[in-house]
C-alpha cells in the first residue's frame, strides 16, 4: 500500500513565472530519463521481483520507486508554479473573460508563441505527462529484464543520465523556482546512483570499470553545494511504516561517490514542506469551486469531513458500537 503525506518532499523557491523553464522541466518529468520513468521502472521491478533471499534488493527498489512518486509530485508542482500567471493577465478576477487584460492584451496571447501551447490549451497552465518536445510519456521506456544485475546496471545508467540532463536544464535557466527543484533532484539522483552502485558492488560487479559515471561538476552550483554539504547525496529513505525494509543492509558503508561520506539508510522519510493548492485561473475558465458552485453545494448538502485518525491500520469503531 501507499500512503500520501500532504507535504512536498522539498521546498520550491518563489520567483516569477517562466514558461520556457517549465517546458524544459517537462523533460525531467515525462522524458525518457525523467521522473515518471524512474518511478514506473523501479516500482515494476520491485513488483516483479523474484527470490525471497533477495528481499533487501527488492526493498531498495521499492523505497527508491516510492521516493520517485514524490519527485513526480515535486517537479509537476514546480512546472505549475512556473506557468501559473505567466500570461500576466492583470485584470480583476471579476472582469469578463472575453475582454482583453490590462494594457489591451488578450489574456492568453503568449500561449501562441511560448514553448508548449498545450500548457495553456490543454492543461490550464499545468504540467503534462510529456517531454520537452511534447511527446507523450511511454510505458515502453520501462526496463524490467527480471535479471537483478542487468536491472541494477540499467538503473545506475538511468540515474546517471537523468542527473546529466538536469545539470543541463540548470544551465538553461536562472529562475529560482526551477533551480530549487532541479538542484534537489540532481542531489537525489546522485543518492540513487550510490544506492545502485553499492548494490552492484555487493553482487561482485565492478561497475566503475564498465560504466563510468559522467562527471558533471554539479557541486559548483550553489544550490547543489548546499545540499551536498548536508549529506543529502548519501541518504536513502525506506518510506516503510512497518519498519520491515531491509534496504539498509545494502545502503551502508563508504559512499561509492568517493566524497568521504557514509551511506545512511536510517530515516523513514524526509520531513517535507507544506503543500499548497494553486489559485484559480479565470482566464483559463478554471475557476475551481467558484461562488456559484459553492452556493449550489451549500444549497444541496453541506460537505462533511470525517476525521481520520493518525495511525496505521483499521480505524476502531466509535465507543458504544460494535
Amino acid at each position: 500500500m501507499y500512503l500520501h503525506v500532504q507535504r512536498l518532499i522539498n521546498d520550491i523557491e518563489a520567483d516569477e513565472p517562466d514558461p520556457a523553464a517549465a517546458n524544459a522541466l517537462q523533460e525531467g518529468l515525462g522524458g525518457q530519463f525523467g521522473e515518471m520513468r524512474t518511478m514506473m521502472q523501479y516500482l515494476f521491478q520491485s513488483m516483479n521481483f523474484r527470490g525471497p533471499a533477495g528481499k533487501p534488493y527488492r526493498d531498495l527498489l521499492q523505497g527508491i520507486g516510492t521516493e520517485e512518486i514524490s519527485h513526480v509530485e515535486l517537479i509537476g508542482t514546480t512546472i505549475v508554479r512556473l506557468l501559473d500567471g505567466s500570461p500576466r493577465y492583470n485584470g480583476k478576477k471579476t472582469d469578463p473573460l472575453d475582454e482583453p487584460g490590462a494594457g489591451g492584451r488578450t489574456p492568453l496571447e503568449n500561449a501562441l508563441h511560448e514553448s508548449n501551447i498545450h500548457h495553456y490549451l490543454v492543461a490550464s497552465q499545468g504540467a503534462l505527462p510529456v517531454d520537452a518536445a511534447g511527446n507523450p510519456w511511454s510505458g515502453s521506456y520501462v526496463y524490467n529484464s527480471g535479471n537483478l544485475v542487468l536491472d541494477l546496471l540499467y538503473n545506475l545508467m538511468l540515474e546517471s543520465t537523468g542527473r546529466l540532463q538536469k545539470c543541463r536544464i540548470y544551465e538553461m535557466t536562472s529562475n529560482k523556482t526551477a533551480r530549487s527543484t532541479i538542484s534537489y533532484l540532481i542531489v537525489r539522483d546522485q543518492a540513487h546512483e550510490n544506492a545502485y552502485a553499492r548494490a552492484l558492488e555487493t553482487l561482485g560487479v565492478s561497475w566503475a570499470s564498465v560504466l563510468p559515471i559522467p562527471k558533471t561538476n554539479a557541486e559548483k552550483f550553489p544550490e547543489v553545494r548546499k545540499l551536498l554539504d548536508l549529506g543529502l547525496q548519501s541518504k536513502q529513505y525506506s518510506f516503510d511504516l512497518t519498519a520491515q525494509s531491509e534496504a539498509g543492509r545494502i545502503f551502508q558503508g563508504m559512499s561509492p561517490s568517493k566524497d568521504g561520506t557514509q551511506l545512511d539508510a536510517s530515516e523513514q522519510a524526509p520531513a517535507g514542506v507544506p503543500l499548497t493548492i494553486a489559485e484559480e485561473r479565470f482566464e483559463e475558465f478554471s475557476p475551481g469551486l467558484d461562488p456559484e458552485l459553492l452556493a449550489l453545494v451549500q444549497a444541496t448538502a453541506e460537505l462533511e469531513m470525517a476525521e481520520v485518525q493518525p495511525l496505521y491500520g483499521p480505524i476502531p469503531p466509535p465507543e458504544g458500537t460494535s
